[in-house]
């Protein structure tokens, strides 16, 4: 599996990205593409929406911006400068929250965002994020909560009483600032409790990482269980964005020390293992990254992964990614088996969700009803949906 040229309306476009996306971006093929013709309003625009923008102004730097008319690269430029001072603000940001987070001990990991950034692609300003994203152990929760609102966050969702009722089931909560451009993330778990995840909450705070910002040494995932945390978010939100994808292909090739088998026993333990088989089936589709050789024989007897990342792969190309954002319930693909899928359909059939709350809103005395109201709610939509 590899990519290959694609025609049609973005198709040129999606593929160049994809050439220039890689650990090691493939220069010589993407000026062939460059010198073809390129709808350059398409390729900007995919590169935003797919979150790799850094990555194009880079390999077009490189390539001395070959083909390029003076209005597209005006228009990077004037993104990288914006990127550039965002990523700063944000990193200053998150070490001004590390910082207060250590002052009143309350124990914290950071990943994604900047951190990711660093570890990663080592620099801020070399990945696109838009938030900052705390993992929190869950019974220093409202401990947190209350700090961010002392620093000026305010909850994006709810006071703390019906985030617990109507959004804890996802064991995260926002928290936005009116003077920062960001949203944090508070999480006290990596997903929802109707679906498991490969990267158990204890493994991640039993074997925390760290990441240099400036002056700063901040608490993050690295190694193995940035492999599991990587495989299982992307897999949760269906791998929508290339730079998800970019992400793990670049962990592969930077760190050929992983043990993959280990990483892959690891998430089949916790239910998902395809999550792992998943990221190294995609990176090889799109970015032409190999695969870790103990995991291409586990690919090729799967019944599911290949199937399911050649669909991925082709809804990407095919540009379906609103259609991917408005599916229902992509996170039950962290379950490798149908069992665990109809136990996580089971428990969210009984979780009360802002859904309930908007469709009938009630005082909160009477919150507890939500729990008899929630099944007719939604067999009521389902025969909506047949109907």
């Amino acid at each position: 599996m590899s990519i290959s040229a694609s025609t049609g309306a973005g198709r040129v476009e999606f593929d160049l990205l994809c050439l220039i996306a890689r650990p090691r971006p493939d220069l010589p093929r993407a000026a062939a593409l460059l010198r073809g013709g390129v709808d350059f309003f398409e390729l900007i625009r995919l590169a935003g929406e797919h979150g790799v923008r850094p990555q194009l102004i880079g390999s077009l730097r490189s390539l001395s911006w070959e083909a390029v008319p003076a209005p597209a690269r005006q228009t990077l430029e004037t993104y990288q400068r914006f990127h550039g001072a965002r990523a700063l603000a944000l990193g200053e940001e998150l070490a001004r929250l590390a910082a207060a987070f250590a002052k009143q001990g309350i124990p914290f990991v950071t990943f994604k965002g900047p951190a990711l950034a660093v570890a990663l692609y080592g620099d801020l300003a070399r990945r696109e994020y838009s938030d900052l994203d705390l993992l929190v152990p869950e019974h220093r929760i409202d401990d947190a909560e209350r700090l961010l609102e002392s620093l000026g966050y305010v909850a994006a969702a709810g006071d703390r009483a019906f985030r617990r009722a109507f959004l804890g089931y996802l064991r995260q909560c926002a928290f936005v600032h009116s003077g920062i451009d960001a949203v944090v993330d508070l999480h006290w778990a990596f997903s929802g409790v109707h679906v498991p995840f490969p990267l158990a909450v204890a493994d991640a705070w039993r074997d925390i990482g760290h990441v240099t910002m400036g002056a700063h040494v901040l608490p993050t995932v690295t190694g193995e269980n940035l492999a599991l945390l990587l495989a299982g978010h992307g897999t949760k939100e269906s791998w929508r964005c290339l730079s998800w994808v970019a992400d793990f292909a670049l962990l592969i090739d930077r760190q050929p020390e992983l043990d993959w088998t280990s990483i892959h026993r690891r998430a089949r333990a916790e239910g998902c293992g395809n999550t792992v088989l998943l990221g190294c089936a995609l990176a090889l589709e799109l970015l032409g990254t190999p695969m870790p050789l103990e995991m291409a024989g586990l690919i090729a007897r799967s019944p599911r992964v290949p199937a399911l990342a050649a669909d991925l792969a082709r809804r990407l190309r095919a540009g379906e990614l609103e259609s991917l954002e408005e599916e229902n319930f992509t996170d039950f693909n962290l379950c490798d088996s149908r069992f665990d899928k109809l136990k996580a359909v089971l428990r969210l059939a009984v979780m009360r969700t802002s859904g309930d709350y908007e469709a009938m809103k009630l005082p909160q005395a009477l919150w507890p009803v939500y729990y008899a109201t929630r099944p007719f709610r939604l067999a009521a939509k389902a025969l909506s949906a047949l109907r």
